[in-house]
């Protein structure tokens, strides 16, 4: 049975006690008998992977850790930046790359995107790619055409087998945040309806249907349930409502009732 990928990216939140409240918080609140196919994971900042990592693996919790960012080159003079061999270092085995906010506030591209998801694989790390569209897209009609552009680069020069590995998050732009408007569970599910189809062209359709197609943009306890049920929607990548380990928690526990 495919995988339903239930996940939350912390951003520039929380610190190391902090983060380790979390991880004993989520091991308290765990939903008892959470179905083998629902998969969980929370993306810390780099200065708390390690020790999510490390608890995790420790307390034998089906949790997977990522990181929210990483540089395409083994090592180098890139003053700042952690490369897949330091990411694979911490335990982390997931990759975020490309959300909007490094794409506004970095300067990240395609191009660069690309790369990276080439040097997660490389390394045996799980892409998770971000892509969205932006409120003016949206309003111009051309969301699906804003976000398979950026799937597609992203998996320029990705084969069949690795791209089962890649793990891609429709983020819309206009729905995340603390202002945002979530999409509908019909609007959600046209975006991810399109992606497939690309994906479908790209790779086939065997292929393209193991392929985890995640939503994220103000998603909650409420509509959650609402959106898992979307037959082209494979997860969620949820942001406030789950950075509090019983809210994470809640919405694990409802997803748990309906697989």
């Amino acid at each position: 049975m495919k995988k339903i990928f239930i996940g939350t990216s912390w951003k520039m939140n929380k610190t190391l006690a902090e983060a380790l409240l979390f991880c004993e918080q989520l091991k308290t609140f765990y939903p008892e008998s959470l179905n083998n196919h629902i998969q969980p994971f929370v993306i810390p900042p780099f200065t708390c992977v390690r020790e999510v990592a490390s608890y995790m693996a420790t307390n034998k919790m089906n949790c997977l850790t990522g990181v929210q960012n990483m540089h395409y080159e083994d090592s180098g003079a890139f003053t700042g930046e952690i490369s897949p061999i330091m990411v694979k270092d911490t335990g982390a085995t997931i990759v975020e790359i490309g959300h909007s906010e490094r794409r506004e506030y970095f300067g990240e591209n395609d191009l660069a995107i690309n790369k990276k998801v080439k040097a997660a694989l490389k390394h045996g790390l799980t892409p998770l790619v971000c892509i969205g569209d932006s409120r003016d897209e949206k309003s111009w009609g051309v969301s699906a055409e804003a976000v398979i552009k950026q799937m597609k680069i992203a998996l320029s020069g990705i084969d069949k087998q690795q791209a089962t590995q890649v793990i891609i998050a429709y983020e819309p732009i206009w729905a995340i945040g603390e202002h945002g408007t979530p999409a509908t569970p019909t609007e959600a599910e046209l975006i991810h309806l399109k992606l497939r189809s690309a994906l479908i062209e790209l790779y086939g359709e065997t292929i393209a249907n193991q392929m985890i197609l995640l939503y994220g943009g103000s998603v909650n306890l409420e509509n959650s349930t609402l959106l898992i049920t979307k037959p082209n929607i494979d997860g969620l990548f949820i942001g406030r409502s789950a950075w509090q380990a019983k809210g994470f928690c809640n919405i694990l526990s409802a997803i748990n009732q309906q697989s």
